[in-house]
Order: C-alpha cells, then structure tokens, then sequence
C-alpha cells in the first residue's frame, strides 16, 4: 500500500466503494486523514465499514469543512450528469481528484525521481503496459504495475527512487488526475470511445492529451490525425516528444520497418529491435505497442539488447490474442476481448488463413465494417445470439456454419483446419461482439474456449492458464 500521507490531518470526503476505492480509502486513512466513505449501494459501504473505513452519508457531512472530495473514476463526473455527490463538493468549490491523482502527489513528495510511465490510448493500453512492466522486470528493475490494469495504482509499493511504475491510465482516471505529470507519457491512438461519459470526441481526446502534456517525455502514436494534431501541439509548445508509426516511416521517431523496429534521427535510421518470430507481439496493432514500449525503456536506461530480450519472452495478455495451443499447424487464437468489429479487425488482419470462431450479444453494426478480411476467412463458425445476423452479413462471401456453442464451434473448426493444406492456418476466436448471451464476461468466455481447445486431442498447450 501507499499510505496517502500528503493529506495527513486533512479531511476528506470520498464516493465509490469497490475494489479501488476501498484501496483508496484505506490508503488515505493509512496517511492520516480523516475520511468520510460512501457508496450508493449499501453492501458496498456495510463492506467498507467491515474493514475498518469510515463511513458516513455524504449527504449530511458538512462540505465546506472539506479539503478535497476522491471521487471513484467508474462514477459520472460530468456526462451523462454529474453523479449527485459532484454536484454537492462542486457547490461547495472542494477538490475533486481521484486516485492517479494520489498517486501522483505522493511520489512528487517523497521519490519524484521514481521512473513514472503512464499509458493511455484507445486501443492497446494494457498490452502496452504489461509488455512494458515485463521488459523493466526481465531487465532487474524494480516494477510496479497498475492503475487501469490488476492492481489498484495505491495498492503499489510506496515510491523509492529507482522504482520504476508503469500505469495504466483510462479516461475516466485522466479525468480526475489535474496534476499528473508522469516522467513518459504514452497515448497510443484515438477513436471514438466513452462518448456517454465525456458527452463529445472533442472532450474524449482533449482528457487524454492531458496524460502527455504535463510528461517529462511525450511518446505519441501518429496513426490516427487525432495525435498527429497532438503531437504537433506538444512539439509547438516545445515539450519533449517521440513519435511512433506502425505505418509509416519516420524522418524523426520510431517506425515499423517489415519486422524491424527502427530509430531515425534528422532522416538517418538505425534498426534496434524485431518482432520477427515473437507471436505475441504479432499485428500492426502490436508493432505500435512494441515502438511505444522499446522508446518508453530507453528512456529509462535501458540498452537495445535488453529490450530484445524482454520482447522475446513476453507472454501476452489473456484473452488478446493469446496463443494458447497449437496442433500440428495449426494455431488457436484467444482473442476473447474483441467484442466489437474494431478489435476483432486487429485479429483478423494479424493471419493469412483464417478459421473464425465468432458471434454473442451483438453490437450496432454487427461486422459490416469487417467484409474486407472476408477472403483471409477459410470457414466461420457462429456462436449465441449474433449468429444469425452475422450468417446474413457473409452470405456467399465464405463459408460459415451456425455452431451455436464454443465447443462445437471448437471442434469443428480444429477438423477444418486440420485438414488445409495451408502452411499454417489458426483457428481464431474473436467474437466481435459481448459476451453477456452466454457467459458473464470476455474472461469466462475465453476461458471457455481454451478449455474447449485443450480437450482437443494432440493439442499442445503454449503456457497458458
């Protein structure tokens, strides 16, 4: 835990009692300051109270005696309206910050040359801060990850120079995060995202161009206009600024090259690291993610050959296309958290010779936008509610067959591709749609489908769970 210690005997009123806030909460009481903890549901606040935070209805506490209101980034803060508890600390002119923003302060007080990477983006964050986070340890350097990713950034070890963390960062925590002013600042793309919660794109991408422009080092993605716009602004402002394309060279920044990840400097390039032969790092998508991560451990002292090392054993992440089996030649892909069109095209555009397992809970537009990898696809295989629909989109495009579960969709898939004389074919499942038909999330349905694959005969299982 880090002990909030920069608001000791101060009063502090806070809203949002799940697994973060709680970690908040008890960070802060841990600090020394008084804090008052509420939650709308009344489980959460009987749970709170159960493990020693003080609680009360921030309703009847007295707002003016506030100095500062730490608000969980899952509740409103301005769209679709302000949660009710923002409307009482803003009448009242109190601070509202939230637990990045702790973070922050705390290592700016007691270990400000701590090694800082923070990471946002679109798409790709939490590949990029875990490949991140594997690098730096593989290295020897002391780590700690969190923020948007497994731990809560104020369970982390308390701030020392030479600890290096890496966080991720979602809007919402951006968004209550004034002073954060990490010492590499990452945003690796931007589209159209949690529009509900910050009411307009414009909104959307000015919060997370907040994440770099206060960074000691900008590394910014210029694939989209969006950051280029960006990246011209924080190079207008004279900031620090590395940019980074997976699609392009570079006169000044760090491209992709085939496999190879290149420097250029003033239009002379040097090659400092591949992808080549790394599955795990496999896709364009991945490629933007590796750049942003060989510039970000540079920058924190590491050398070429270290960074390598780290490419080359990282895992991936579970449920992002995740290698989890193969069999003969062929591969089996979980990609459980594509659920929508735009993650599932990342996978898609990743293989050659595709058997695609897909379908759920469907989403507006259904995969329209995907027609064009139609002619990677050899055979798809539907599943749960979307499989009509989806059967309806391919029509004579490919060859589909309505399986309606994981398993049969599975089996019929691995049959398939076994027999293809293709040098290697995968079978992929990326479902481009929810989970909420058939299972809980994407990690159940995931899991779901690597069970399903290891129960296959002959199947040689790549290290996961």
């Amino acid at each position: 835990m880090i002990p909030a210690s920069v608001f000791k005997d101060r009063t502090i009123a806070l809203f949002g009692l799940g697994g973060s806030g709680i970690a908040t909460a008890r960070a802060l009481v841990a600090g020394g300051a008084r804090v008052t903890a509420f939650d709308d549901n009344p489980d959460s606040v009987a749970r709170a109270a159960g493990e020693g935070v003080p609680t009360g209805d921030l309703r009847a506490i007295d707002w003016s005696a506030q100095d500062a209101f730490v608000l969980s980034p899952g509740v409103p803060l301005t769209h679709p309206r302000p949660h009710w508890s923002v409307e009482l600390a803003r009448a009242a002119d109190v601070e509202i910050i939230g637990d990045v923003e702790l973070f922050a302060r705390e290592r700016r007080a007691h270990a400000p040359e701590a090694p800082f990477v923070a990471i946002t983006g679109t798409n790709g964050k939490s590949t990029t801060t875990a490949l991140i986070a594997h690098v730096l340890e593989q290295a020897g350097r002391d780590t700690q990850m969190g923020g948007n990713i497994g731990r809560a950034v104020m369970t982390l070890n308390p701030p020392e120079a030479g600890r290096h963390y890496v966080v991720e960062c979602s809007s919402y925590q951006i968004d209550l995060a004034p002073t954060l002013d990490p010492s590499v600042g990452i945003l690796l793309n931007l589209s159209p995202d949690h529009l509900d919660r910050h009411g307009s794109f414009e909104n959307y991408a000015g919060i997370k161009e907040r994440l770099v422009a206060k960074s000691g080092l900008a590394i910014v993605g210029v694939d989209d206009p969006d950051c280029r716009r960006i990246a011209d602004r924080l190079e207008k402002d004279g900031r620090r600024l590395l940019r980074i394309s997976a699609t392009s060279s570079l006169a000044d920044g760090f491209y992709l090259e085939g496999f190879d990840l290149m420097r250029a400097v003033g239009g002379v390039a040097e090659k400092l690291a591949t992808l080549e032969g790394i599955g795990s790092l496999r896709g364009t998508h991945n490629a933007q993610n590796a750049l942003a991560a060989l510039a970000a451990c540079l920058d924190c002292g590491l050398s070429a050959p270290e960074i390598q090392a780290g490419f080359n054993s990282f895992p991936g992440l579970a449920h992002r296309m995740e290698q989890v089996a193969r069999r003969g030649r062929v591969l089996f892909v979980n990609d459980s958290k594509a659920t929508n069109a735009d993650a599932a095209e990342r996978a898609l555009a990743s293989f050659e010779r595709i058997y695609w397992i897909a379908g759920g809970l469907p989403k507006d537009g259904g995969i329209e936008t995907l027609k064009s990898f139609f002619p990677r696809i050899a055979k798809t295989y539907l599943i749960g509610e979307a499989a009509p629909a989806f059967a309806a989109t391919i029509g004579e495009a490919t060859a589909f067959e309505i399986s309606g579960t994981i398993d049969k969709a599975v089996d019929h898939a691995a049959r398939d591709a076994a027999g293809d004389p293709a040098p290697e074919t995968v079978v992929l499942f990326s479902p481009a749609c929810a989970s909420f038909d058939q299972f809980r999330n994407f990690e159940v349905r995931g899991d779901a489908f690597r069970e399903a694959v290891r129960s296959l005969a002959g199947a040689e299982m790549m290290g996961s769970k």
